[in-house]
């Protein structure tokens, strides 16, 4: 039985997903409406991003320095470190399983009260395209900002590291230099940037399709927005694990 409802529900996002990509009746309100949520979804996000990731970089040069050290061990090796968590998965998957529950929890908050009071309905029945009109906008804005998030948490989480070298002495500005530098790859950049636009997709795509359905009241609009977090976290976790095995090869 649970199987045959997630082949269902999954036909339900399917198909609405089929309305969302059709081409907007209207350029310039899609347009007026791809820059309303630009800086609702995105911009709004950047505060969090940048001092979640400061402290997180911080964190874990300081446990990388505490927990590897050794003698014979190179002094850089806890920058280099810190470098490869931060590009490889903090900064693309784990500030996506965090914006997750900002921005998803809002996208269904939204669309779930749009829906409860009726203004989904007054658009259907005025002939509007309510799901291309509502959700592609998101889609499109989220996707526009994930990669631009990305990057500003990795450079966040390399001030982190440097603030909390320079201020506690655990370890010189010289020595972090020189294992954030050992062995870059710009590859690693791009396959933190691939990956997020694919897990901005899920969570603006399946937090839509959470508020869309929902009926009733107020109480599921909030169940609506935790299971849609709840949703977007588990396929958030699944899409790592399959991007990065196409992706490290």
């Amino acid at each position: 039985m649970m199987f045959v409802n997630s082949i269902s529900t999954f036909g339900q996002y399917l198909s609405l997903m089929h309305k969302v990509f059709a081409r907007p009746e209207s350029i310039k309100m899609f347009f007026k409406q791809f820059m309303r949520e630009i800086y609702q979804l995105g911009i709004n996000s950047i505060p969090i991003v940048l001092i979640i990731s400061f402290f997180i970089g911080a964190v874990i040069c300081i446990q990388m320095k505490l927990n590897i050290e050794n003698a014979w061990m190179p002094r850089f090796v806890a920058g280099y470190a810190t470098r490869e968590i931060l590009i490889l998965e903090f900064s693309s998957s784990i500030m996506c399983l965090i914006l997750s529950g900002k921005v998803g929890s809002n996208i269904t908050s939204e669309i779930g009260t749009m829906r409860v009071t009726q203004q989904i309905d007054a658009m259907e029945i005025m002939g509007v395209n309510s799901a291309n009109f509502l959700i592609f906008p998101k889609i499109t804005a989220l996707i526009t900002m994930i990669p631009i998030l990305v990057i500003f948490s990795i450079a966040a989480g390399i001030a982190g590291a440097y603030a909390i070298g320079m201020f506690t002495g655990i370890m010189t500005p010289d020595d972090l230099t020189v294992g954030l530098q050992y062995e870059f790859s710009q590859w690693y950049v791009w396959c933190s940037i691939i990956k997020s636009l694919f897990f901005a997709f899920i969570i603006s795509s399946v937090a839509a399709f959470y508020g869309y359905r929902v009926e009733g009241g107020s109480i599921e609009v909030g169940k609506a927005s935790t299971d849609s977090v709840v949703s977007c976290s588990v396929l958030i976790l699944f899409a790592d694990i399959v991007l990065t095995q196409l992706l490290m090869q």
